[in-house]
């Protein structure tokens, strides 16, 4: 809770750190000025590129406390507009999901090891973020919470698998090793209602801890403020659930 007479203060640039095997990447990183402890969080930008808005939402962790960086996922195929960067990757098929692990573990290692880590991690991620979000619990053993915002294809048919992206990631949900936060609106076609049921009902046939909600009124990319496509009062209860459920585990 903020009070008016409270210091604040925060830093924030682009930085540099060894990603997947071993490549120099870019990243965001944004933090709260003061020796701490504080919680990390990596922020796992979406498909439409490493943007203005995902670095306002670094900040936004930033400003609640986190140690938050976000990696550019596509920092590897190319450089200049986040659009033009994002359509490349779309165009070659996405980037591939080992690589993406490797970053965010990397990532998550980079803020793990500052002196003002408390020594916990969370990851949060929008869109194709959110299926990275989700893939990263199930497959890394490095993050103590998962935000996943209406991930996409976490829930893949045969013929959407390529070589880059060999497998769904629901059938990794047996091997989830953290609290799960899924956020969804009912309108989304991506993923659908129908998915969102799936992905839930199999998090409870596995027996994982999780917590989902769902919006009636919103569809895809409802907390992306900067587009038509956002949905205010969604948005709004979403953001307090993303922070309450961090504050639960890693605060």
């Amino acid at each position: 809770m903020y009070t008016t007479d409270q210091f604040e203060g925060m830093i924030a640039n682009t930085t540099t750190i060894k990603g997947y095997n071993g490549d120099e990447i870019n990243a965001y990183f944004a933090r709260p000025e003061g020796p701490g402890p504080f919680p990390a969080i990596v922020v796992i930008h979406h498909l439409p590129g490493w943007d203005e808005l995902y670095r306002e939402f670094t900040r936004k962790f930033a400003h609640h406390g986190y140690l938050a960086i976000s990696p550019d996922l596509y920092s590897r195929e190319g450089k200049g507009t986040p659009e033009d960067v994002a359509a490349a990757v779309r165009a070659e098929g996405g980037v591939s999901d080992d690589q993406c692990m490797g970053d965010l573990q990397a990532s998550a290692e980079f803020v793990l090891s500052l002196p003002n880590s408390n020594g916990k991690v969370g990851t949060f991620g929008t869109c194709s973020g959110g299926r990275h979000a989700f893939l990263a619990g199930c497959r890394l053993d490095i993050f103590d919470a998962i935000v996943e915002c209406w991930g996409g294809n976490v829930i893949m048919n045969y013929d959407q698998l390529t070589a880059k992206q060999p497998k769904s990631p629901n059938e990794f949900t047996s091997q989830l090793n953290a609290p799960l936060l899924g956020l969804f609106g009912d309108l989304d076609q991506s993923p659908t209602p129908e998915q969102v049921n799936q992905h839930e009902e199999e998090l409870k046939s596995a027996n994982k801890k999780y917590e989902f909600h769902r919006y009636p009124e919103a569809g895809h990319g409802f907390m992306y403020y900067d587009r038509p496509i956002y949905h205010q009062s969604s948005s709004v209860d979403a953001w307090q659930k993303v922070f309450t459920f961090l504050e639960k585990n890693i605060s």
